[in-house]
């Protein structure tokens, strides 16, 4: 990618979070018109770049939430599937910049990228509905009803990987915390500067952890944590991911690390001129790099 591609990429970072996080703000269930203006943009921007969309609407604590789903079917074994996915909402108090409209800003640059790139394996995008509370960890999540179905239609979902605020970037030294439960002699291999995206698989997830790190260093330059925990970490399960592992399928979660290093977490302060849009290019090059490999 050229000077001026990159460039471009970031304008189109910046323009997806300005308009998710400063435009249409808070995006909860209880305020339908945000929520609505949400939807409407990512699929509106999926149409752009030639994708059909479908709605996954379900029943969410007695209001309707909805999943997007944009899919390309792979031209060799398209009954394995790759997913990249990430959730759209926010809890009430924050716009949201880095939780979560960075992370669907490479989602949807990503799929872009990849239009025309058609692998041996189906890919599958989804923008994940209900992933905040009070939906946290309950079986109204967005993520934990498209893994429920996936399983129940016998979906062979061969990796997924979660975008989890993917916008927050600092090279000073001790801006990274490590997480509590993390054993005391495991600490020393933790970075102590918040500069690098994590990939962080449960242990049956080694594999995936593997080949998207192989993927990803192919693509871009810029630092990548990548380590399989025990799902004990409590921190690890803090995502769209772990419905996923719930059901079975190996999957990772991409990362910032969040709380851990991002002091405007679920904050009001959580706006899009916080992120770093030339490293968030970066963190979309890899993850576009990474998906071309999982799809051979």
């Amino acid at each position: 990618m050229d000077t001026h591609e990159l460039l471009d990429l970031e304008e189109r970072l910046f323009l997806h979070v300005d308009r998710l996080a400063g435009l249409i703000g808070p995006r909860t269930l209880q305020r339908p018109t945000s929520i609505n203006a949400a939807i409407s943009y990512i699929r509106g921007q999926w149409q752009a770049s030639g994708y059909s969309v479908n709605d996954e609407t379900y029943d969410a604590l007695g209001n309707t939430a909805t999943n997007l789903i944009a899919e390309i079917p792979g031209n060799l074994r398209p009954q394995e599937i790759v997913l990249l996915g990430a959730h759209y909402d926010t809890v009430p108090e924050t716009p949201g910049a880095d939780d979560n409209a960075s992370a669907v800003a490479v989602l949807l640059e990503v799929a872009r990228l990849l239009k025309d790139h058609i692998g041996k394996r189906t890919v599958r995008y989804v923008a994940f509905a209900c992933e905040e509370p009070p939906y946290y960890h309950v079986d109204s999540m967005g993520s934990q009803h498209h893994a429920r179905e996936a399983k129940r239609r016998g979906d062979n979902i061969i990796g997924m990987l979660c975008l989890e605020m993917v916008g927050y970037f600092l090279d000073e030294p001790g801006t990274q915390l490590v997480p509590k439960t993390i054993p005391k002699w495991l600490r020393g291999l933790f970075p102590k500067r918040g500069n690098f995206l994590a990939a962080v698989g449960n242990l049956r997830s080694w594999p995936l952890v593997y080949h998207f790190r192989r993927g990803f260093k192919r693509g871009s330059k810029m630092p990548l944590f990548s380590i399989a925990l025990p799902e004990a970490i409590r921190e690890i399960r803090m995502s769209d991911n772990s419905s996923f592992w719930d059901q079975g399928y190996p999957a990772l979660m991409l990362t910032d690390t969040s709380f851990l290093r991002n002091p405007h977490y679920h904050e009001p302060t959580d706006t899009p001129n916080t992120l770093n849009y030339g490293t968030m290019a970066q963190v979309t090059l890899g993850v576009a790099s990474a998906m071309k490999r999982l799809l051979k």
